[in-house]
């Protein structure tokens, strides 16, 4: 019963993470009216909580790992009680930036549910798990949409002490259904560290995060003061446009990892990137609400399938690291919300447009674009490297003109002799002398007319040992028909010694 209500529990409480994480921008233009912020300083106030929301997502993971997802979510709650009150008696821009800054505590707790699901669930359901729990993300639009309407009836001071309401329920049920007995990992942080560092796919994995879920938490801080001043919204009716955003983005995120865990996912990557590069290219020409909003809800789109997208491929690729690399990702994705707000504003203060900042976030996206194309090929190269490393056959390539140039390791354990021994050699170093000139001629001809020819030789081991082989030979064309390359697959078909008596 307790392992059956890990996911809708740690979905919740995701939900209430994010609400408490974006209450400073949800609130803004009620907080404005009460506290003198300068325009410039704006964007730095609703910011500011993305910073420790992206650096404690990698502590948090692991720890979920080493204490477990109940431990690590009760005390987030507890701890995240004391920010909250604290910014509901500020009356300074000080106060606020102060009590932002931990309100990170709330994104960072993204990082422990997508650490502790996977743990109940199959691989293959890995993509929809953590796509499910991703819909936390919906906690934005409900502290975007549902603030600002109870802020008109009490004020954004009393709205925000509701807050503290919430977190203490939560900390109780935590305490309650949380699941005691979940498996837990003790390898020490830096081990792991080291063990994943050096994997560019991990680092990958982050630039991507960082565009897609950066985008998600960009938008969601941005657009509510945004709407207001650019397009002179209420604030209610901006509130609830940033609400749509939000519920567009998180409905669609367990879809992305739905269709992964169907389709090749680095596939509906690219269709993420390109649809996110068009979004920008679309908000640049700074267009009426109308096209805007439909540029806004092609990012919420792309963003959140993509975001569904990646958490699939990090267990896929890390699965006994999936709480660091986890972690690393997801700090690198609340990074990715930190810094667009900042770029918006500092150039609108210099330009007067946000013109140049949401194409410059469209080259972004093209450059991720080409590098998940890029991923997917050394990905298919990878591969074919394995296959072509751990078959039993012997293997030995060569170019047109007959000299070798690779070679797999069952050559070496069939012939004696090393790669190095026969790169840049023809492959009549293993001739035994038994084969007529007219039988290659022959063989040649063939392989010539129809591409390929397979037949027995006797061939020479590299200490003079004579054996049989069936030999197979491919030649391969490029698009203008022309021979690249020659690859031929040989099993050793000697007879034993009493065979070859009763031959």
């Amino acid at each position: 019963m307790i392992k059956k209500i890990q996911l809708p529990l740690q979905t919740a409480n995701l939900v209430v993470g994010f609400m408490v994480w974006v209450l400073i921008s949800s609130l803004l233009p009620f907080i404005t009216e009460d506290i003198a912020i300068a325009p410039e300083k704006l964007a730095i106030v609703t910011a500011v909580p993305v910073v420790l929301g992206s650096i404690l997502r990698m502590p948090l993971g692991y720890y979920a790992n080493v204490f477990g997802a109940r431990i690590i979510f009760m005390i987030s709650f507890i701890l995240l009680l004391f920010p909250v009150f604290y910014i509901s008696e500020t009356s300074s821009f000080t106060g606020l930036i102060i009590g932002g800054t931990f309100l990170g505590i709330g994104g960072a707790v993204f990082s422990v549910g997508v650490t502790s699901l996977p743990k109940y669930y199959p691989k293959e359901k890995h993509g929809l798990v953590n796509g499910i729990y991703g819909m936390g993300n919906i906690g934005t639009a409900v502290s975007t949409f549902a603030a600002p309407v109870i802020a008109t009836q009490i004020g954004w001071s009393a709205t925000v002490k509701l807050y503290l309401i919430l977190l203490l329920i939560f900390a109780v049920l935590n305490f309650i259904f949380g699941d005691k007995a979940e498996v837990k990992s003790k390898a020490p942080m830096i081990e792991q560290i080291k063990g994943v560092y050096k994997n560019e796919k991990l680092w990958f994995f982050s630039l991507f995060y960082f565009i897609t879920f950066g985008s998600f938490v960009a938008f969601t801080v941005f657009l509510p003061n945004f709407l207001v001043t650019y397009f002179d919204l209420e604030k209610v009716d901006a509130g609830m446009r940033t609400a749509g955003f939000i519920v567009v983005a998180t409905l669609l995120r367990p879809v992305g990892g739905w269709l992964a865990d169907k389709f090749q996912p680095l596939f509906l990557l690219m269709g993420s990137f390109a649809g996110l590069t068009l979004a920008a290219i679309i908000l640049a020409f700074s267009p009426g609400i109308g096209l805007y909003t439909v540029g806004s809800i092609l990012i919420a789109s792309m963003a959140g399938i993509g975001n569904g997208v990646i958490f699939k491929l990090v267990p896929f690729y890390f699965n006994k690291q999936a709480g660091i690399v986890n972690g690393i990702v997801s700090m690198m994705g609340g990074l990715g919300g930190f810094f667009p707000p900042l770029l918006l504003a500092t150039i609108h203060s210099m330009t007067g447009s946000y013109s140049i900042g949401f194409m410059a976030f469209s080259q972004v996206a093209l450059v991720s674009l080409v590098l998940v194309v890029w991923l997917y090929y050394m990905d298919r190269l990878s591969l074919s490297k394995e296959v072509f490393d751990s078959t039993g056959q012997g293997i030995l390539v060569t170019n047109s003109d007959g000299k070798i140039v690779s070679v797999n390791p069952a050559f070496t354990r069939l012939t004696g002799y090393s790669e190095e021994e026969v790169v840049g050699n023809n492959p009549n170093v293993l001739s035994s002398g038994r084969q007529t000139k007219d039988f290659y001629a022959k063989m040649w001809n063939k392989i010539g007319e129809v591409g390929h020819w397979q037949g027995e030789i006797w061939n020479r081991r590299k200490d003079g040992r004579e054996y049989l082989e069936l030999l197979t030979i491919n030649a391969v064309k490029n698009s203008a028909g022309d021979v690249e390359r020659y690859v031929g697959t040989f099993s050793d078909i000697t007879p034993s010694p009493k065979e070859g008596d009763r031959s």
